[in-house]
């Protein structure tokens, strides 16, 4: 049996953690799928399934070069991605911290 004071709590709590939740899976996620693809590679090159003659072994070579390469083009914008989170979590902040100060001071008493 639920009672509204749940209901209005569970509520505030999932519409906080919504941002920070998103941002940090969304970051692992990315972690996660780039080491997947590093040992995925890394293991075709070893096991040598990839090079039989020097044209594989050529088409080899630049696929690792190539992911290496796109992997410093995304690793390179990540920290202007974790800004623009920051700025917009702190203008959040902000913006809640002013409505919780106005709401204060709405049945605030007169001036001294």
């Amino acid at each position: 049996m639920r009672t509204f004071l749940t209901d209005k709590t569970m509520l505030k709590k999932k519409k906080g953690e919504g941002l920070i939740q998103g941002l940090v899976m969304g970051v692992a996620a990315l972690v996660i799928a780039v080491i997947i693809a590093f040992v995925i590679v890394s293991t075709l090159n070893d096991a040598n399934l990839l090079t039989s003659s020097s044209a594989e072994a050529n088409a080899t070579t630049r696929l690792i070069s190539n992911f290496t390469s796109g992997v410093d083009n995304v690793s390179s914008k990540i920290p202007t991605v974790l800004l623009i989170a920051a700025v917009v979590l702190i203008l959040g902040i902000l913006g809640l911290l002013w409505t919780q100060y106005k709401k204060m001071n709405m049945g605030g008493g007169g001036e001294l």
